[in-house]
């Protein structure tokens, strides 16, 4: 019996954010894998090493959570104005599927790096010293973010003093705009209203805040579910019941938003939407052991990802709890104070994160013009992932 070799792709293994993920060149991959398909969803899901259904990842690239099972194309710009098209592909650690619903708002922060690294920014647009402003078109949810890239001698500098919560080590501060962040085309509040009641079965009915803004995300208040907002991940994913009340509230908004025609739907869609729940600040302990202080924070937020609770917060998520606390009358507003704001404040299981938005009212309409937060990214590796050629 014969069989294929392995191929060689070539590939950059990233952080960004407070995640990791394997990036390529659109041009790098396998002919059949450069346009959407089964070969690329098969060739990237035998890259990262799912479906696993021991749920570790052993032979492939993946890390066996939701922030570290992460794909990402980058290719010439289909847009004008625009640098480079960024493809973000969450690939499911237990389940054969690749989701393509929405952006990772941490591996933006790569993506500018990875560009320029790769030869698809213009030369011209790269300043000797400075700061090179990257401008990507994001596909998956056809929206504008601007990386602002530092630059040093020429090339990307990755190193800095920049700290970011839930990353051990210090680098660079990357700023990034989302420019119109609503997910997609879709309304900001696809109910129509700031605050609806969420009626799930055999967990209750409670207020809920639904909004497409960087991810389309599902609000709700830390009591409501018998929580104090204070929670680490062992309290959650250590917990059957909580998971499965948490991802039964994330299917039936997802029905509510127009996400999912029934509630069996989100099994094939786990990146979006996301489950968030809110809390008045208070102090508490961060994974790292670290107090965070009330006086320092506007609001807790706790996230779940792919059926976990996130580690730290997701970029995409930052982007939704920025722009609902702008706008009065949500719940992530009324845990916040209530008060309107540009910027705010949070604190989630690994520390706080400070993101800016802005949100204006026309004909009874919400729309988000930017959100803006800073985050870093460097390379871990390089050359090539290695495939087996069946």
């Amino acid at each position: 019996m014969s069989f294929k070799p392995q191929i060689k792709v070539p590939a950059t293994y990233m952080r960004g954010g407070t995640s990791k993920g394997v990036f390529f060149d659109l041009k790098d991959l396998p002919l059949a894998a450069q346009v959407a398909g089964p070969a690329r969803d098969a060739l990237l899901m035998r890259v990262i090493g799912s479906p696993d259904a021991y749920a570790k990842q052993i032979d492939g690239m993946g890390g066996a959570t939701s922030s570290t099972s992460k794909t990402v194309i980058v290719g010439p710009a289909t847009v004008a104005d625009h640098d480079v098209d960024y493809l973000f592909g969450q690939v499911s650690i237990d389940k054969a599927f690749v989701d393509w619903s929405g952006n990772c708002g941490n591996l933006s922060s790569a993506v500018g790096a990875f560009a320029i690294n790769s030869g698809l920014v213009d030369a011209s647009r790269i300043p000797l010293n400075g700061v090179a402003l990257v401008r990507i078109w994001q596909a998956n949810i056809k929206k504008t973010i601007l990386a602002h890239i530092p630059i040093s001698n020429g090339v990307v500098q990755e190193t800095g003093d920049f700290l970011l919560d839930g990353v051990t080590f210090p680098a660079a501060e990357i700023k990034l705009e989302f420019i119109n962040p609503s997910a997609g085309d879709a309304d900001m509040f696809p109910t129509g209203n700031l605050i609806d009641q969420l009626d799930v079965p055999n967990v209750g009915c409670f207020p809920a805040t639904m909004i497409n803004a960087g991810i389309p995300t599902i609000f709700v208040n830390a009591q409501d579910l018998g929580y104090s907002g204070t929670e680490l991940q062992p309290d959650i994913n250590t917990d059957p019941k909580a998971l499965a009340k948490l991802e039964s509230i994330r299917a039936h908004g997802g029905v509510e938003m127009g996400l999912f025609s029934h509630i069996d739907d989100a099994q094939q869609r786990q990146h979006t939407p996301k489950v968030a729940f809110v809390a008045s600040a208070q102090d508490y302990t961060s994974s790292s052991g670290s107090a965070v202080a009330a006086a320092n924070v506007d609001l807790l937020v706790r996230a779940m990802s792919m059926g976990q609770l996130h580690h730290a917060m997701m970029g995409t998520a930052a982007v939704a709890i920025g722009t609902a606390a702008a706008i009065p009358g949500t719940l992530v507003n009324q845990a916040a104070g209530g008060s309107a704001r540009s910027s705010v404040t949070f604190g989630h299981p690994s520390g706080t994160l400070t993101v800016g938005a802005e949100a204006a009212q026309e004909s009874g309409q919400w729309s988000a013009t930017k959100a803006i937060m800073s985050r870093s990214a460097r390379v871990l590796m390089e050359g090539w992932v290695r495939v087996p050629g069946a």
